[in-house]
């Protein structure tokens, strides 16, 4: 790999040139600050930038979010978008959590409500929400996955676990247009029969909040954020095994010799589908169904919550504010250069922050722009932020998905002490519920980025504007 020869072109974004490496076909381009952008001066996944500019197909540059870090082929905080003829689907560009999103709820409830029964309502949804590796939930049939596969969130609403509103505050409405249950391998669908309304493990986790900071007062209110001191809870989980066994099957056709396979010059992660192959329709079915089995993963739990709260808080009224997802290919229209062009957009690690007057938004945020939810780490804060108009023409109106790692799990267990980073959220004000010990550590604060200088990145190159700041007050993690 050549030597990356960096420059920074505007407000918090740096490109890595085309020349580069004669078989990129754009540049890279990083959202990022100065602060990040030297720390990322070692990281790989400043390579793999370089990596998914050789993809065929690719328009306008290899983008990067300011929480880039190393993943699999694509860096995660990577955003690209391909030609809907001539380009690739990469699942390198969407991942192995297939839809690991985010749903912020908003309770009804101010902070005086739960101030003192904060480790009462902890324990009580620790003990509703299945979490952890291998965790489990109720069993559902065949005929059900399927169900749930094909039409997402309809299903939910239809057995009693989702209100008319869920679907209206949950990207795509909570139904993946493309979705095909029976793209869906036998392997995949059994590990997701006893999966749904669960957490998982890892970077996944259940937060209870309290609204620090409202900057846009305006928006907050149209978001049904409220005030400061409001209640929130935010769920970040996706597709759990189903999704990962998708993911591992397509990559797993993409390392056999084929002609609907581009093989990668670099890196075989990258290897992908060509855009008008059998195996691309194929897998965009699959990744779809495997969505929204990721939203309605999401909204059991939604439902669990609002059975516990309704017991411990009569008055409480749980809402979604919005659930959007994180890892995902979506087939949006965008103008390049003057003219309409159908692209698949890969988000891996990003989301979407559609601005008011979208083309490619609708529904109740049309005239707003949808909530762009970006969780921090369990010591700090998460951010609620709506997209600038302008930004498509930036990063096809994408934005950051969280703070991002800057250490890798393996380090931060070395690092810290779990009991340690209990004790520190516990003198913060913060209650902590956790599997394991592992997960502790692996999760402590000092493994991610800073928040406040992540959401800044985006915020100072015209992709978002920040609506709410949120602290953690009662965390549940796997």
């Amino acid at each position: 790999m050549p030597e990356l020869q960096l420059r920074k072109i505007g407000n918090y974004v740096y490109e890595i040139p085309e020349v580069t490496d004669s078989r990129m076909k754009v540049p890279g381009r990083i959202f990022a600050s100065q602060g990040i952008m030297e720390n990322l001066s070692q990281d790989q996944s400043l390579n793999q930038v370089v990596n998914v500019a050789m993809l065929p197909g690719i328009v306008e540059a290899s983008l990067a979010m300011p929480d880039i870090h190393w993943g699999y082929g694509f860096p995660i905080g990577g955003v690209a978008a391909f030609d809907w003829e001539e380009g690739v689907i990469s699942p390198g560009g969407v991942g192995y959590d297939i839809n690991c999103g985010v749903t912020l709820v908003d309770t009804g409830l101010e902070y005086s409500n739960i101030r003192n029964r904060m480790k009462e309502l902890t324990d009580m949804i620790f003990k509703a929400v299945p979490s952890g590796v291998g965790s489990t939930s109720e069993r559902i049939s065949q005929r059900q996955i399927s169900e749930i596969l094909d039409n997402g969130l309809l299903w939910a609403l239809e057995n009693g676990r989702a209100l008319h509103e869920d679907l209206e505050r949950t990207e795509e409405g909570g139904r993946m247009p493309l979705a095909d249950a029976s793209k869906v391998s036998s392997e995949a669908l059994s590990r997701g029969l006893k999966q749904l309304g669960t957490l998982g493990a890892g970077n996944h986790f259940l937060e209870i909040q309290r609204v620090d900071t409202v900057f846009h007062e305006d928006m907050a209110m149209k978001f049904g954020i409220g005030k400061e001191g409001r209640i929130t809870v935010m769920i970040h989980t996706g597709s759990r095994g189903l999704g990962h066994q998708v993911a591992s099957d397509f990559i797993r056709e993409l390392n056999r010799d084929s002609q609907d396979v581009f093989i990668h010059p670099v890196d075989r992660q990258l290897n992908s589908a060509k855009a008008d192959s059998a195996l691309a329709s194929r897998y965009i079915s699959a990744m779809n169904a495997a969505a929204n089995f990721g939203f309605v993963n999401r909204q059991i739990i939604v439902s669990r919550l609002r059975e516990v709260f309704g017991k411990l808080f009569p008055e409480s009224n749980l809402r979604i504010i919005y659930s959007l997802a994180h890892n995902i290919a979506k087939v949006e229209s965008h103008e390049v250069a003057g003219k309409t062009r159908k692209l698949i957009v890969h988000r891996k690690g990003a989301t979407r922050a559609f601005a008011a007057g979208n083309k490619n938004l609708s529904g109740i945020f049309a005239t707003t722009g949808h909530p762009v939810l970006v969780p921090g780490d369990m010591g700090s804060a998460s951010y609620v932020l709506v997209g600038v108009r302008g930004n498509e023409s930036l990063s096809f109106g994408s934005s950051c998905h969280g703070a991002g790692r800057k250490l890798s799990r393996t380090k931060s267990l070395q690092a810290f002490n779990s009991s340690s980073v209990t004790e520190e959220l516990k003198a913060k004000g913060i209650y902590l519920k956790a599997q394991s010990k592992a997960v502790i550590s692996e999760e402590a604060p000092g493994s991610y980025k800073n928040i406040d200088e992540v959401v800044e990145a985006v915020t100072g190159a015209g992709l978002t504007e920040p609506v709410a700041k949120l602290v953690p007050l009662g965390v549940v993690k796997g």
